[in-house]
């Protein structure tokens, strides 16, 4: 039976502490109270920099057994070498501890940047880098650079499959080639919300779907209403009838709404 996860985008935000978190609660406990509220979150600080594998193991182990973490890439290999010639950089992502987190890797998310258009080419020859199973995915990370010597981790505990989304924010991206593309590679594109502001798909193109809530009418700021969050319960429900498995993850942390508003979206899905 197919399954849906609602969560939030990342889980260390001050602003939250006294509303979402309650007072007094130690900082080193907010992964585990977000953890005890929701079935997913999606790690956003590997997206800013090479974590380390004792941190997912702590995140592991802060956790419910039946907890699934989402993972964002890196901005090296997305922003930054714009998905070209990044073998090694792929490598040294997946080495910084990915695997560590066992069965609660769930799918890893490539968010693109704004000023990187639709490349065919480009980006048919990324997806065929990404390793489909974890037991791909060691093998490739056996392959990092020296920055990560030391402090790599290379090893599954078990060979399971591993999924990609794609995050796209370029209005050339607005074709059928690219989801075709896509569905070719069993890559989910990204169902985001931007209040208006990027191009949305709302078509599977994996076994799988992947939203991205980032604000209604606002980026990053404004809350979902009760016909808002209906409305979406609504589009998870038909997915996951259809058979995919669905993860919605909210972005709108600015006023403290992702949790709430996560909490209330999977309230309506019985999740």
């Amino acid at each position: 039976m197919a399954e849906v996860r609602v969560g939030i985008s990342g889980w260390t935000y001050p602003p939250w502490r006294g509303v979402f978190y309650p007072r007094g609660l130690r900082r080193a406990d907010e992964l585990s109270h977000a953890a005890s509220r929701l079935s997913s979150i999606e790690v956003n600080g590997s997206f800013y920099a090479l974590q380390r594998p004792e941190s997912f193991q702590r995140w592991a182990e802060q956790t419910p057994d039946d907890f699934v973490f989402a993972v964002k890439a890196g901005r090296f290999i997305t922003h930054m070498k714009k998905l070209a010639e990044v073998e090694t950089p792929l490598a040294n992502f997946l080495a910084s501890g990915v695997l560590a987190l066992g069965p609660k890797l769930g799918p890893l998310l490539w968010q693109l940047p704004p000023t990187l258009g639709f490349d065919p080419g480009r980006l048919d020859a990324f997806f065929d880098l990404l390793p489909r199973t974890t037991a791909a995915a060691a093998a490739l990370a056996a392959a990092h650079d020296e920055r990560l010597e030391g402090r790599a981790w290379t090893t599954t505990d078990a060979d399971r499959p591993l999924r990609h989304a794609v995050e796209v924010r370029h209005a050339s991206f607005d074709v059928p080639a690219f989801t075709d593309l896509a569905r070719r590679h069993q890559v989910a594109v990204v169902t985001a919300d931007t209040a208006g502001k990027w191009p949305e798909f709302t078509d599977p193109t994996a076994g799988f779907a992947y939203v991205r809530l980032h604000g209604a009418e606002e980026l990053y700021v404004s809350g979902y209403d009760e016909a808002a969050l209906d409305a979406w319960a609504h589009r998870v429900s038909a997915w996951r009838d259809a058979g995919l498995d669905v993860f919605v993850y909210f972005d709108n942390d600015v006023k403290v709404r992702a949790p709430f508003d996560a909490i209330s979206l999977a309230h309506r899905l019985q999740v």
